[in-house]
């Protein structure tokens, strides 16, 4: 590189360089050799600051963001030695990611419903060249998730950046609601807070209601799990609700609902939620009042179940029981929480899948359908592939695929970047 470069010199490994190259944007604690202070002025390193990335041998590896407390020392922000990380990059960044929602997403919508960028994820982090900030849209709010001090530092840019884009394409927001609670924040040496952010003119409650696929939901920016929603299944509730018609529906870890809502637009003669934490099933009851279901008639088309699952399926292969929990259920959801979060415990949560998928086909009759789903990137589509086909063979199945599906694209998946890739979802008939 022959330009002057301004920022103190993080060095690493011949191992951290290649990943860089293959387009993996972190740098471990333990591939960075050392770190120099600026050519220019010899200022030293700080946390959070951006430092320029060299390989031992001299070759400028990119532009990172420094997490002097975190395992990921680096996260890379440009790899072009042109860029100059001001207001109007940033910008830029951001500008991009949302043309790319509005154009993955913007004409997707359902006749006579809501466009489906209404509720979306407009920033993916490292998906997105943003590094430690997720951003959800949901109608005119906006919900952050900042990770990563560098991040941290720059919200007084980024915020008005992100007000003032989706204003401009029509879309102006009233408030942003910061979730910045999370574990992941301890590893950066932040506090964890929520609230609020100041810089916008804020509403005064954090529940609100919101539309996706045509359907209502009250949601809890305060108290609900990550930002309030999961709008990575947005078009994978699709496939359910287009199975849906004249079927009963197990609803299984339904959360707030959105699977078991879907089925019911699509025409399913019955769902039945279920989910092992109460209050997420109270907010199911809510959701399915606000559509307009009745599950206090007295032959009702809802009904719900607060059990695990692990535990609830096996018993419904006693025929009695599964008519007294409003069965036999010709579509079977499953959409449980990651069971691993770390390449450690994968081989365990292997056999849960496979457990789980295993029950489900146990008490699912020949013909009836499966959509199941992994939201674990450390498993990854054929380790859940192979839990799937090994579930069949223990109930003594055999699967015809309907369809195989990913997380929506407004959670892009970056080539190059594996952690991105963390949702699969199929759709099996068994036959």
């Amino acid at each position: 590189m022959r330009q002057t470069r301004t920022y103190p010199k993080a060095i690493v490994s011949r191992k951290g360089a290649k990943s860089l190259r293959g387009g993996h944007p972190w740098v471990f604690a333990d591939e960075v050799r050392r770190i120099e202070p600026a050519p220019t002025d010899g200022h030293e390193a700080t946390n959070g600051d951006l430092v320029d990335v060299f390989e031992e041998n001299g070759t400028w590896q990119g532009l990172g963001m420094l997490s002097l407390q975190s395992t990921i020392r680096i996260r890379i922000v440009s790899r072009n030695a042109n860029d100059v990380p001001n207001e109007a990059f940033w910008r830029r960044r951001i500008t991009w990611a949302w043309q790319h929602r509005l154009a993955s997403l913007g004409a997707r919508g359902l006749d006579g419903c809501e466009p489906d960028t209404t509720c979306c994820r407009v920033l993916f982090s490292e998906a997105d060249g943003v590094p430690g900030l997720v951003v959800d849209k949901y109608e005119d709010v906006l919900v952050s998730q900042v990770g990563t001090v560098g991040a941290d530092a720059l919200r007084p840019v980024l915020y008005p950046i992100l007000l003032e884009v989706l204003g401009e394409s029509g879309n102006p927001i009233r408030g942003i609601y910061e979730r910045n609670d999370g574990a992941v924040r301890d590893k950066e040496g932040l506090p964890r807070t929520k609230g609020w952010w100041e810089g916008a003119d804020a509403p005064k409650d954090a529940r609100i209601v919101v539309r996706e696929n045509g359907i209502q939901y009250h949601l809890d920016l305060q108290n609900s799990q990550k930002t309030g929603f999961f709008l990575d299944q947005k078009y994978n509730r699709r496939a359910v609700r287009d199975l849906a018609r004249g079927r009963r529906v197990l609803d299984c870890f339904c959360h707030v609902g959105p699977f078991g809502l879907n089925a019911l637009a699509g025409g399913a003669e019955a769902v039945r939620f279920v989910d092992v934490s109460q209050t997420a099933l109270d907010l199911a009851r809510e959701n399915v009042l606000l559509n307009g279901y009745d599950p206090s008639a007295s032959d009702p088309q809802v009904s719900f179940a607060c059990a695990d699952v692990l535990e609830y399926l096996p018993r419904l292969r006693d025929k009695r029981t599964l008519r007294e929990e409003g069965g036999p259920f010709d579509l079977i959801v499953l959409d449980p929480p990651a069971f691993t979060k770390s390449r450690s415990t994968v081989r365990n949560a292997q056999r849960g899948y496979r457990e789980i998928n295993a029950q489900a086909l146990r008490i699912l009759p020949r013909g009836g359908y499966l959509a199941t789903c992994s939201c674990s990137h450390f498993m990854t589509r054929d380790l859940l592939a192979q839990a799937i086909a090994e579930a069949a063979h223990d109930a003594g199945v055999q699967l015809k695929q309907v369809e195989e599906r990913q997380q929506a694209p407004d959670h892009p998946i970056l080539w190059g970047f594996p952690q991105s890739h963390y949702l699969d979802f199929f759709v099996f008939q068994a036959v």
